[in-house]
């Protein structure tokens, strides 16, 4: 091969880009009381999954960085008189290279002052599970146990653990892995000491979406594990 040659694969090889190499997707935000939509002043921590090979920290009322190699990642919001925050950031779900999210905190007495009525239906926003399993992951377990701390301090409550699905995919395959979501779920509270006559089950699968919009979020949106109070 010619000097000339070399030279010229050289030159491509540093100003072409690699084909094979996955986007860069960015994460942005805003950290807002969930009552007022005031901005928070924050801690907040990011990390790849599942090892956290990558891994940041900042603090601000707002959140801008870097997701790389199509990982997942998750991220935790910390402020003093709120309780912590954490989500799972999904490459899948981002629109032209970009995911927006704004994390609502909620005071850490919020769940303990506020009324919980017959029929309300809380959604647990923080709880994730693997992609298309059953198992928890455990960066949900702080929300899980609010949910604990909750009927510790309703003795009498009854709640029922409602599992959804996207209604993409196989409908008998969506019903019976909402089913097993809700039993582990259920599974977690009896272990953290709550009577298992307390906590009822009911799997939906996707046959009750909050969206039919064809997106990533309306998707997103979909998947979701409810808490029905019956008894107060």
């Amino acid at each position: 091969m010619t000097k000339l040659a070399t030279l010229c694969l050289w030159l491509l090889s540093v100003y072409l880009p690699a084909q094979n190499e996955p986007p860069v997707v960015v994460a942005s935000g805003r950290v807002l009381n969930a009552e007022t939509k005031e901005p928070v002043q924050a801690r907040i921590t990011w990390q790849s999954l599942p090892y956290g090979n990558r891994m940041g920290v900042m603090n601000g009322e707002t959140f801008n960085f870097q997701l790389f190699d199509n990982d997942r990642y998750a991220i935790t919001v910390e402020a003093p008189g709120y309780a912590s925050a954490k989500y799972m950031l999904d490459p899948a779900e981002a629109v032209e290279g970009k995911i927006v999210k704004d994390i609502e905190l909620q005071h850490s007495a919020g769940n303990a002052s506020r009324k919980h009525t017959v029929g309300q239906v809380i959604r647990l926003d923080n709880l994730i599970f693997e992609q298309g399993k059953s198992k928890i992951d455990p960066s949900s377990f702080q929300e899980l146990d609010l949910l604990v701390n909750l009927m510790n301090e309703n003795k009498s409550m009854v709640i029922q653990l409602e599992g959804h699905t996207d209604y993409l995919g196989d409908p008998d395959k969506n019903m019976k892995l909402s089913e097993q979501r809700v039993e582990k779920v259920r599974d977690y509270l009896i272990s953290k000491g709550i009577h298992k006559h307390r906590v009822k089950t009911k799997a939906y699968g996707g046959t009750m979406p909050l969206s039919r919009d064809d997106t990533p979020e309306a998707h997103r949106l979909n998947r979701r594990v409810e808490v029905r109070i019956l008894q107060n």
